[in-house]
């Protein structure tokens, strides 16, 4: 006599599917297969930086996983990146992004943010990347953000560009000799904040400046964060590493060009500077520290600034742009 068995079930006494059933108990049982992947899932975030990366990669670059464009061509600027997956770094803000463009620095790519407030800027920096064929992708606010770091402000745009090339600082001075000027210079001891250094850049372009000295250790490079504070100023105004700060000043001496250092215990105030219409270097320091003993000893002049007794110090940015309008003043009245 046969045992019951459960209801709905087959007796199991044959291998494979029921004749005439194709197979469906199987494939029931099967289900409808893996779940798909992120990035293949179109309404998924990585599915639209995947679809993003492609359209980059169709218009001529190399797409990368995350929308993130492959640095390429040969670089001639930019700065220590941030950004690990790629050998670039992030230009934001309006003003930033315009000015880089506009100094034709070879840039990657250009992100803007989707539905973006379109002003004269905007209108500009379309143009020049759609002549220049820089892709052009479009962005959330949110894959912005993460572009731009903790405290990074976009406006609503960003722009890849190579790692900075720095110039060589005897480079320089000849090309400033050569063009018949008179060389004013901004060299800063132990400025490790790179805000301070955008900060220095803007006013060095404002006031007439012909580039900035860095020493290789110990100081700020041209970051995203120093790109942000000049406020595109680093597209115009050269910056060059010295091996040896006090070295470079030295051999600056030998050629002509005085050296001012900033201190707050100057022998010689700011205003009675007599300098200031002869080829100078302005070596500014750090705000806690001020100038290093070698720097200081190296000096022509040290110079301070009369501030109020009130005020302990001034800021590394200020000093250095008050004592560069002094030099300014003083050659146009010349």
């Amino acid at each position: 006599m046969a045992k019951p068995g459960r209801p709905g079930a087959s007796k199991g006494n044959k291998k494979g599917p029921t004749k005439g059933t194709g197979g469906l108990g199987r494939k029931a049982l099967e289900g409808r297969g893996p779940t798909p992947k992120a990035e293949d899932r179109a309404w998924h975030p990585a599915g639209k930086r995947k679809a993003a990366a492609e359209r980059y990669a169709a218009a001529g670059g190399k797409g990368k996983p995350g929308g993130r464009p492959a640095s390429g061509g040969n670089p001639n600027r930019s700065a220590r990146s941030k950004d690990n997956t790629t050998d670039t770094e992030t230009v934001t803000g309006r003003n930033s992004v315009l000015e880089a463009l506009r100094a034709k620095i070879p840039a990657t790519a250009m992100y803007i943010a989707q539905r973006v407030e379109m002003d004269d800027r905007v209108k500009e920096m379309l143009s020049i990347a759609t002549h220049r064929d820089i892709p052009v992708l479009e962005v959330t606010r949110q894959e912005l953000d993460r572009m731009a770091g903790f405290d990074g402000v976009h406006q609503g745009v960003a722009l890849k560009v190579p790692p900075y090339e720095y110039a060589h600082p005897q480079d320089l001075l000849e090309q400033v000799i050569d063009r018949g000027e008179t060389p004013l210079f901004v060299a800063l001891d132990g400025i490790t904040d790179p805000r301070n250094l955008g900060a220095i850049i803007r006013s060095t372009a404002a006031f007439g400046g012909h580039g900035i000295i860095l020493p290789q250790r110990r100081s700020a490079g041209v970051n995203s964060a120093a790109w942000k504070t000049s406020a595109g100023a680093a597209a115009r105004i050269p910056v060059a590493l010295a091996s040896n700060l006090t070295t470079q000043l030295k051999e600056f001496k030998k050629q002509g060009v005085f050296v001012l250092g900033l201190d707050g215990d100057g022998d010689v105030s700011l205003p009675a500077l007599e300098l200031a219409d002869r080829p100078v270097v302005i070596v500014v320091g750090s705000e806690g520290k001020g100038l290093s003993r070698l720097v200081t000893d190296t000096c022509d002049q040290i110079v301070s600034i009369p501030i109020s007794a009130a005020t302990e110090s001034l800021n590394a940015g200020i000093a250095a742009s008050v004592a560069l309008y002094q030099v300014a003043t003083v050659r146009a009245a010349d």
